[in-house]
């Protein structure tokens, strides 16, 4: 069963004194609210923005903010916490604790625990864009990655001081998002991903469509998990109301040959293929010029075949992992293994789309994959980023060096 990366890690949260301090409280909730254990320490000039009871409240810890502190077992705490700690967020990343950790000062308690840490760390910086763009804090931050740091980029906009560009505190759900790659095996590092997701629409008239209710939420769940675990991913996309994963090769698309020319020629890129997209099976052979308008009488659409995508993959296989995907209304087996066969598929991962907790908009879903070599696995009810893995999982076994057939 899948376990979220940061459920049961313990977190050391490093709070320097930027106005974006107050960030960091919703990412303390993002945090706990994965499963993570987390500790904060603060700098004194932090203490300005946010108090130490709000940190206190939302951990139910203990916050480091003198380095005389001692813990009530007597160890040194800035020892014991970075001994503890699985990662280490330094959010916001001043100007002043960057130049500090990238040359080995330690004279607060949050420098000084940086240097006792072996853990993977995380640079969030965050600063005027004048700050951010001196030469002497882009050699620090170099500095910092070329010892082992991760330095996630800030965000862009209207800053505090007034003025317009880099220098953002990056959004809280984005950093914990970086988190978890860091805390993610790397068993996907150097391959090539290719997931195509959400619906397509076929157009009728200028305002009319056909399409289906898929969200593509299960594709980008696979697109984000396989990101995460250290994949190259491509991500061809239908219409949808979701963002795209964060670094992730995104192509949006509308219809079904649009999506038929795109993942065709990006497959030729990819080592895995997971092709989640609910494509329309038929489109119209003619779209109306101008909005049909209403007769009261009985209208006729004359609809032709799109490509079959998977089938063509499927031709063009070779060594390449192929997966698809079937939402079934009945004969979920027959149906699966059918198309399993005919589409010379890896493995196929089927679900029913009637019940409301699986298919179609729901956060969860009901997977049963079969395999090529006859192998059966129903996944049960569990959530899509948990299924993402677990279909990732599988794909793995199957690359040529994993010696599965």
């Amino acid at each position: 069963m899948y376990h979220s990366p940061l459920a049961g890690k313990t977190i050391v949260l490093g709070v320097s004194g930027g106005i974006a301090a107050y960030k960091s409280v919703e990412l303390v909730r993002i945090l706990t609210t994965a499963g993570a254990l987390v500790r904060v320490v603060m700098t004194q000039s932090a203490q300005q923005f946010v108090g130490p009871a709000t940190f206190q409240a939302l951990t139910e810890q203990p916050v480091y903010t003198d380095m005389w502190q001692q813990d009530e077992d007597n160890s040194i705490r800035h020892v014991a916490w970075a001994h503890e700690a699985d990662a280490l967020i330094i959010a916001p990343a001043t100007a002043n604790i960057i130049g500090k950790m990238a040359h080995g000062i330690a004279d607060d308690p949050l420098s000084t625990l940086v240097l006792a840490a072996v853990c993977p760390k995380l640079v969030c910086p965050a600063m005027n864009t004048k700050m951010f763009e001196n030469s002497l804090v882009q050699e620090n931050l170099a500095r910092l990655s070329s010892h082992g740091f991760s330095v996630m980029a800030p965000g862009a906009g209207f800053l505090a001081c007034g003025d317009t560009g880099p220098g953002r505190l990056p959004d809280p759900d984005k950093i914990a998002d970086r988190l978890m790659k860091l805390l993610t095996r790397q068993d996907l590092d150097g391959k090539c991903v290719l997931v195509s997701a959400g619906p397509t629409r076929e157009p009728i008239d200028p305002v009319r469509y056909i399409s289906n209710p898929s969200t593509g939420k299960m594709g980008y769940a696979i697109a984000r998990a396989a990101e995460h675990r250290g994949a190259k991913v491509i991500l061809v996309t239908g219409p949808v109301s979701i963002s795209p994963p964060e670094n992730v090769e995104t192509h949006k698309v509308m219809t079904a040959l649009e999506m038929a020319e795109v993942v065709l020629a990006q497959a030729e890129r990819a080592d895995i293929v997971i092709k989640t997209a609910a494509v329309g099976d038929y489109r119209c052979e003619r779209e109306a010029e101008q909005k049909i308008k209403k007769t009261g009488d009985c209208m006729t659409l004359d609809l032709v075949p799109n490509p079959d995508i998977l089938m063509e993959l499927g031709k063009r296989k070779g060594k390449k992992v192929l997966i698809g995907f079937a939402a079934e209304t009945e004969k979920l087996t027959d149906h699966a293994q059918e198309k399993l066969r005919k589409k010379n598929l890896d493995m196929i991962a089927a679900n029913l789309i009637g019940p409301s907790d699986s298919g179609f908009g729901a956060d969860t879903n009901k997977i049963t994959c079969f395999s090529c070599g006859g192998a059966t696995d129903a996944l049960g009810l569990m959530s899509k980023e948990a299924a993402a893995h677990a279909i990732l999982d599988k794909a793995a076994g199957f690359l040529p060096e994993c010696g599965v057939s």
